[in-house]
């Protein structure tokens, strides 16, 4: 698993909501980033410290409160490009047929867009997953201004995600703005060209959660 690899899906469990497995499994998410490139393992080791000492429920509260579109700190990618209309649908159905493509099927209750899954599906597939989160950049990065303003140790898990994507970040609301009406850097993830998945026997470092690799 490569170092970006390895930032995006320890985020990714990170940017759930916090319930017990999450004070359980903090060994083993620092044991993980141990195979990241040092910037965003340290980021991201900010975030267990605070974690680690942080009670449960305590947590709980503090991620409910932080990630809401009422304060524009959601975690839906495509809310940002969409907001809550029709495209937004036709961007949901588009996210499941390129996990699908890739060998995954999307399995949870949550909308496919949701952040964590997206990483999830960026780390099992690290060139097509850069891909999708370029295509997300603008909102990734508001996103990442938003929570940063706030003043919460979960910027830092954001900053780590965005050291895994090519060039620098915005500083700014307006250079966050500016990359959507440029668009991705690069070409849009492809739906006929798809990566090999998985085979039998390949294992994550712990259990896959919202994606499932499709039966053959």
């Amino acid at each position: 698993m490569t170092p970006d690899a390895v930032v995006r899906l320890v985020a990714g469990r990170l940017l759930q909501y916090p319930d017990a497995r999450l004070h359980t499994e903090l060994p083993r998410y620092e044991e993980a980033l141990a195979g990241a490139a040092p910037e965003p393992a340290r980021l991201i080791g900010e975030f267990l410290s605070y974690a680690r000492v942080t009670p449960e429920l305590e947590l709980a509260a503090h991620y409910t409160d932080m990630f809401d579109t009422r304060n524009r700190r959601c975690l839906y990618l495509t809310w940002w490009t969409d907001g809550d209309t029709r495209n937004r649908g036709l961007s949901l159905v588009r996210m499941k047929r390129i996990y699908r493509d890739f060998g995954l099927e999307f399995a949870s209750e949550e909308l496919p867009d949701f952040l964590p899954v997206a990483l999830e599906f960026a780390a099992l597939h690290p060139e097509a997953g850069t891909l999708l989160l370029e295509e997300h950049r603008a909102g990734l990065e508001l996103l990442r201004l938003a929570v940063t303003a706030a003043d919460t140790p979960y910027a830092r898990v954001l900053e780590a995600v965005c050291a895994t994507l090519p060039g620098p970040s915005p500083e700014t609301k307006a250079e966050a703005k500016a990359l959507a009406k440029r668009g991705p850097q690069h070409e849009s993830v492809g739906l006929s060209d798809p990566l090999e998945p998985f085979g039998p026997g390949v294992e994550l470092p712990w259990p896959a959660m919202p994606l499932e690799r499709t039966p053959a």
